[in-house]
């Protein structure tokens, strides 16, 4: 069931956010009126004196709330600006940050004003009612609870009729946005609330008891004194043991939150309470499980597929719709590769397999290609999906190059490889049917990089690249030794083919921005 109050605070603040802040203000006629009704409980008033009481005091309060509303309107500014159509980070964080502290930088910024319009008022007060001297002084001692309880209750107020606007800017807040504003803690809430309802409630429970004669000032500074002395040991006990109870359960939160933040996925909350305190850590410590499940799939799910596609999958789903890009195909075979394997224990065969594997995949990655499938001794890698990149010829063909030489280099000619690069346009999403889908791209560039991978086998060379792959390049990391067009299988014209050679070490990687390797 919707709270009733927070319904209608949120019907108003949907027509005019600022109208609530401002309306509130005048709660503080009544709290006034009821602090003249507490002190005509100790001090004899005559109906002209309370009258006269009661207009001064409220037209004390109508100055109040109209510096409170220019304070307030001060602070809203950036509200304003957010609600007009500025929605940027630095605006929508400013927009934030402005409501969130909007009651105690109003606090902050009111103290002055509430104070020089106070002590004149208690003064009137005395002089009014031609109370002693010290009159005075038991009335600004004994008032400021009645103050105090005005401007909590003001706080606590404010709080309530902007949480509505609040939230509506909460949901633009970008994810890395980090807290960093002052705050009211819980314990001084919870420790400035009850010792002041305690006194005021002791102060008039002190004038209403007293049936044998009528309560005098120095009665209301007795009361006072002994409801200050109640709230502070007593209640003050109580109090604390209740914050304690509270602040606790949002501590071990806190510091549950901060682990998660950090990636320890093995924290939990302990649940020590059934109240609600309980229910919220126990809430958590199922939303950890669940994202400690989460990250034990994506782990899993990495190790099958490239990281970079897994969290798309994990993003936007398994059923990535298929879609022409253009993009650089690498593919890599075992030269005789069957030969080994004949003459080879099978534990061999796949050590050998894994540590192949194990030699390029980070390649391909470091140069931002992903390893589409693994055929066999075989290996399709793709740039440019499923996230495009402007280069992905060039990170194809430097992937291609150091992976042949780090395969001669480091298996000590056990085995050698052939790598075909081809770049064009290719429909890449996820196919499959059953239940079982892969993500892949399908057409006449990856066809055309197998072959090519084919005729390193007749040129000699250990890396091919065609002469598609050679107009798209942008930087100048290679030398091209041009081979003699070769007609491939299944191609009905001859295709032209390249082979590179690295530059030396003091040449950039990086190049000239749109130059041709081949001018």
């Amino acid at each position: 069931m919707i709270d009733p109050v927070d319904r209608a605070v949120r019907a108003i603040a949907r027509r005019n956010a600022s109208a609530l802040v401002w309306l509130q203000f005048g709660v503080a006629h009544l709290v006034l009126l009821a602090g003249i009704g507490l002190l005509s409980l100790y001090e004899p008033v005559s109906t002209t004196q309370f009258w006269v009481l009661v207009a001064v005091s409220q037209a004390v309060v109508v100055a109040d709330n109209l510096i409170s509303i220019k304070l307030t309107r001060r602070l809203w500014a950036p509200f304003r600006r957010w609600e007009r159509g500025a929605r940027d980070r630095a605006a929508t964080v400013d927009a934030w940050l402005a409501l969130a502290t909007l009651p105690i930088e109003y606090l902050r910024l009111a103290r002055r004003y509430v104070l020089f319009s106070y002590l004149p008022l208690m003064a009137f007060f005395t002089w009014e009612l031609q109370m002693p001297w010290y009159g005075f002084f038991v009335l600004v001692i004994v008032g400021s609870v009645v103050l105090a309880y005005a401007l909590i209750l003001r706080y606590f107020m404010m709080e309530v009729v902007v949480r509505p606007v609040l939230e509506r800017v909460a949901e633009a807040l970008p994810p890395d946005f980090a807290i960093d504003a002052p705050a009211l803690p819980l314990t001084v809430r919870l420790l400035a609330v009850a010792p002041i309802i305690n006194v005021i409630t002791g102060v008039v429970v002190a004038g209403l008891v007293d049936h044998r004669h009528h309560a005098s000032l120095s009665d209301l500074g007795l009361a006072w004194v002994v409801a200050v002395a109640v709230s502070f040991t007593i209640s003050l006990e109580l109090t604390v043991l209740v914050v304690r109870s509270v602040v606790s359960s949002l501590r071990d939160l806190r510091r549950a939150t901060d682990s998660l933040r950090r990636g320890d996925y093995g924290v939990r909350v302990p649940v020590v309470a059934t109240d609600e305190t309980g229910a919220l850590a126990q809430s958590f410590n199922t939303m950890i499980e669940g994202l400690e499940e989460r990250e034990r799939l994506r782990s899993a799910f990495g190790a099958y597929v490239d990281p970079g596609l897994a969290e798309r999958v994990l993003k936007e789903g398994s059923d990535l719709a298929g879609e022409e890009v253009e993009v650089s195909v690498l593919f890599l075979d075992i030269r005789d590769f069957t030969a080994f394997a004949e003459r080879a224990e099978p534990a061999e065969v796949v050590t050998l397999l894994s540590d192949l594997w194990e030699l390029a995949v980070p390649l391909l990655l470091e140069h931002g290609g992903h390893a589409n499938k693994f055929i066999g001794d075989g290996l399709l890698g793709v740039f440019g999906a499923p996230e495009p990149l402007e280069d992905h010829a060039d990170r194809a063909v430097q992937a291609a190059v150091e992976i042949a030489e780090r395969v001669h280099a480091e298996f000590d000619g056990r085995i050698e490889v052939g790598i075909g690069v081809n770049s064009g346009p290719v429909i890449a999403g996820t196919v499959g049917g059953g239940g079982r889908v892969e993500f892949t791209v399908i057409g006449d560039a990856v066809n055309t990089a197998s072959r090519v991978e084919a005729a390193t086998r007749e040129t000699g060379d250990r890396v091919l690249i065609t002469e598609d792959t050679r107009r798209r390049l942008r930087t100048e990391v290679f030398e091209l030794d041009e081979r003699k067009a070769v007609e491939l299988k299944g191609k009905q014209v001859h295709v032209e083919l390249w082979a590179p050679r690295a530059l030396p070490a003091d040449v950039s990687i990086h190049g000239r921005a749109g130059a041709s390797v081949a001018d």
